[in-house]
């Protein structure tokens, strides 16, 4: 399996995956044109993506599934509540070929997906895994906290995609966001803090993760080396070594046509 994030902060998510010659994406919260030039860098095009798993129905991972579903004629799966949200607001194409997370063993990708909750302030929240009988990777971002249905889909998997959304130092001295902003953040339905992404990281490298990437961070209360450095410190602190144990990365905000192979 092949990994590039499109794109990936609390402004934009989108991250394309390859297996077996069949490319899929999870969330496109950029506009078509972002993920036309995205593909564009890693030698790709549209025409690659055979599937579309959403995760919620916040802007920041549908804002281009209307022009996506225009444009191209593939299966889109999301949860329940998320498709009924999605379409309720009439963020999808009327002709779109959509699907519940209960027909993914329909989807015309090469590779296992699974879906599973997350606690979110969204209508279903999901985050997914694909495994293609060798290795698994996952996708999570947006939850508040780790809970066991997360820990339970995700230990094991060899490439993990992971929320690090804040730094509680700076989201608290953040004078341009309100009180009850701060307090949707950092809620057990918010986004995982630095600190709680390190936290769940030595879990996941003590269970047979070696990649790490840093996902959908804050453009406005964190760094990238900010994350990296908090990660890092979680997991030698416990033991493991960089190079030796681990890879980790941060994912930028828009694509530098990296591509992680898995």
């Amino acid at each position: 399996m092949r990994l590039s994030s499109i794109c990936s902060s609390s402004g934009a998510n989108c991250t394309y995956i390859e297996s077996g010659g069949k490319g899929f994406i999870v969330d496109i919260g950029c506009s078509y044109k972002a993920l036309c030039d995205g593909l564009k860098m890693i030698d790709r095009s549209v025409s690659d993506i055979n599937a579309v798993f959403i995760t919620h129905e916040h802007s920041d991972h549908i804002a281009g599934l209307p022009m996506l579903t225009k444009k191209l004629n593939v299966p889109v799966y999301a949860s329940e509540g998320t498709m009924d949200m999605i379409v309720s607001k009439g963020k999808i194409a009327p002709e779109a070929d959509i699907h519940t997370t209960d027909e993914l063993e329909n989807a015309p990708v090469s590779v296992k997906v699974t879906a599973f909750h997350t606690p979110h302030d969204s209508a279903e929240s999901t985050d997914y895994t694909f495994f293609d009988g060798e290795n698994k990777i996952a996708v999570c971002t947006d939850l508040g906290c780790v809970t066991p249905e997360v820990r339970q889909n995700l230990l094991g998997a060899r490439f993990v995609l992971l929320e690090a959304n804040y730094d509680p130092e700076m989201l608290t001295r953040n004078i341009d966001y309100p009180y009850q902003l701060k307090k949707r953040i950092s809620s057990d339905r918010g986004h995982l803090s630095n600190g709680d992404c390190g936290a769940f990281a030595r879990e996941l490298i003590k269970n047979g993760t070696v990649s790490l990437l840093l996902g959908h961070l804050s453009r406005n209360n964190n760094t990238p080396e900010l994350a990296l450095r908090t990660v890092n410190n979680a997991l030698q602190q416990s033991g493991a070594v960089l190079g030796r144990d681990y890879l980790i990365d941060a994912a930028p905000v828009i694509g530098t046509g990296k591509v992680f192979a898995v």
